[in-house]
């Protein structure tokens, strides 16, 4: 990649970069600085990149899609500093650091990530109504998701009922949950997910307003859907999906 330091975009609003090959983060740094009105931006690098580190500072972006490859073995850090940003997709599945900042105006957010980034992400989408999560570990305390509305969670994870249980109790104003699989991880193992270790008390959502649609995943395990369908007093609709044949359950006696 290589920018011409007379370039410049005033008028571009959409940038979808695939397999960016530079030397260093300056050419890609550049390019998005003679973007001035930039909205929604999608980025993958080469997995043999070289670069070290880069930033995406951006105040005119309200989209971005960012994937780190697994095999980007040379990253050691990154930036995120975008803070009109309404919706943010993050794929890192690498360990190096991250710096996330505030973005007051995000509403939706995906992020599938290994545990060490996730501490530094989740406190900066605390702010979403639409939440997509997948994550080896919980992401730690303190932290409040007092607008997230619709979860979905990815269940591929050994841990994941761990980061269930933290999702509930940190979640009071959570209305629709999704318990499943996400597409990209169906060569995952699944199934694998680790004793469920419900929460002491009862969560403040399930009490009060957990009140529109509760979806299970098809491979959830017996005992968190009947946790669930035991405490969430205001629930309307619970779609259970099962393969009977696979745990040996019985048509009839799925919940007893």
């Amino acid at each position: 990649m290589d920018v011409p330091s007379t370039a410049c975009l005033p008028s571009l609003k959409t940038l979808l970069l695939e397999l960016v090959v530079c030397e260093d983060q300056k050419p890609f740094e550049a390019l998005l600085s003679i973007c001035p009105v930039l909205e929604d931006l999608e980025v993958s690098f080469r997995e043999d990149e070289s670069i070290q580190e880069f930033t995406i500072n951006v105040t005119s972006l309200w989209k971005l899609c960012l994937h780190v490859s697994y095999y980007w073995s040379s990253l050691e850090r990154y930036e995120i500093d975008t803070p009109c940003l309404e919706y943010l997709e993050l794929a890192d599945w690498i360990d190096s650091p991250c710096l996330v900042k505030n973005m007051p105006k995000l509403e939706k957010a995906h992020v599938d990530v290994v545990s060490f980034v996730v501490k530094n992400v989740i406190g900066s989408v605390t702010s979403v109504k639409h939440l997509t999560v997948c994550s080896e570990d919980v992401y730690g305390d303190g932290i409040v998701f007092d607008q997230l509305e619709h979860l979905k969670l990815c269940i591929c994870k050994d841990d994941s009922s761990n980061v269930l249980a933290q999702f509930l109790k940190d979640s009071p104003n959570l209305r629709v949950l999704v318990i499943s699989q996400l597409d990209l991880h169906a060569d995952l193992k699944t199934n694998e997910m680790g004793f469920w270790n419900h929460p002491s008390s009862v969560p403040e959502c399930m009490l009060a307003v957990l009140s529109t649609d509760f979806e299970l995943g098809r491979l959830l395990y017996r005992d968190i859907a009947v946790y669930i369908l035991k405490n969430a007093r205001h629930l309307r609709t619970s779609v259970l999906w099962a393969n009977t044949n696979e745990h040996n359950v019985p048509n009839l006696e799925m919940i007893k």
